[in-house]
């Protein structure tokens, strides 16, 4: 496999083109007081609606994820049929996809979808070393386009790829699998299912950014995690963070709402627990990275609890 970094460390010829508009921009507002005006006068912008709150529909919405989840759903132990790839090699290709997403300043869900898109693609189809950045690459964009209102276009991500593959690989390669997933795209994850909880049992910022990192965790290793459905995953991601940060367990809300007890998600908690411990000393190191930033309250800098209460 390439390099996955190389092509990232110059960073996207976008930006820099980005940031000479913005100069540009920021130097005509000095020059025009009727713009000036304007910004003075104008009204404070609005707190932006959170779309997932919408109480009529919410358990409805619930269901139909928990439903999709299981349609959405790898095959556990894929990999043992993959005749030239590891796990270890799709970790790599995971922790560079984070970088990718931060580098591009991609949403969370973007992620979550490229990763359910490269196990369910892996699940059928034998994939050569060589070519599974290609098929990362590919389901990080499908996912672009998905999710994200101003997707990258494809050159940039073939750019990424220290151009190590052309436009026209990339573009044939998300055909294949947008043919092997049937063009279902909208896969339930455990980001999708976080937001759900956190409408439900209201808590602080601090406990959702730990959740999110914890969730995010499990997509690095797919083993011990794709014998576990994302709302158990999530279900077990937000009991170890709100139990970290506040020291509360599962809470009966949640338990109402989606069915699972404590003694339901203590499996799945189990090897999060230990995934959470080992965090710091895991090859793989952009996850952690990304959640030191303020904007998530530096919550990979936490220490885990070194016993769970179960």
């Amino acid at each position: 496999m390439p390099r996955l970094t190389r092509g990232l460390r110059a960073g996207p010829r976008q930006r820099c083109a980005g940031s000479a508009r913005v100069t540009r921009y920021a130097a005509f507002r000095l020059d025009s007081p009727s713009i000036m005006d304007i910004s003075i006068t104008s009204e404070p912008e609005e707190r932006r609606a959170n779309v997932n709150n919408v109480p009529d529909y919410v358990s409805d919405i619930h269901t139909y994820l928990r439903e999709m989840e299981v349609k959405c759903k790898p095959k556990i132990g894929y990999m043992k049929k993959q005749p030239d790839i590891t796990n270890n090699m799709r970790a790599i290709l995971v922790d560079w996809l984070v970088e990718v997403g931060e580098e591009y300043k991609l949403q969370n869900e973007t992620l979550h979808l490229a990763v359910n898109y490269i196990d369910r693609f892996l699940s059928s189809m034998s994939v050569l070393r060589g070519k599974l950045q290609l098929v990362g690459t590919a389901a990080m964009l499908l996912a672009s386009k998905f999710e994200e209102i101003y997707p990258p276009e494809v050159a940039e991500f073939v750019y990424i790829t220290d151009d190590t593959y052309n436009k026209k690989q990339v573009l044939r390669m998300e055909h294949l699998i947008l043919k092997v997933l049937s063009f279902d795209l909208a896969a339930p994850t455990i980001n999708q299912f976080l937001t759900q909880y956190f409408l439900h049992e209201q808590t602080n910022s601090k406990v959702e950014s730990l959740s999110m990192y914890l969730g995010e965790l499990t997509l690095i290793d797919a083993d011990p995690y794709l014998k576990y459905l994302p709302s158990v995953i999530a279900a077990a991601a937000f009991h170890l963070a709100s139990y970290t940060i506040t020291g509360q367990i599962w809470p009966k809300s949640l338990c109402k709402v989606t069915g699972y007890t404590l003694e339901d998600i203590k499996p799945c908690l189990v090897d999060l627990h230990k995934t959470y411990l080992k965090a710091a000393q895991h090859t793989q190191q952009s996850i952690r990275e990304k959640y030191k930033s303020t904007k998530y309250h530096a919550v990979s800098l936490i220490d885990p609890p070194e016993t769970l209460d179960l």
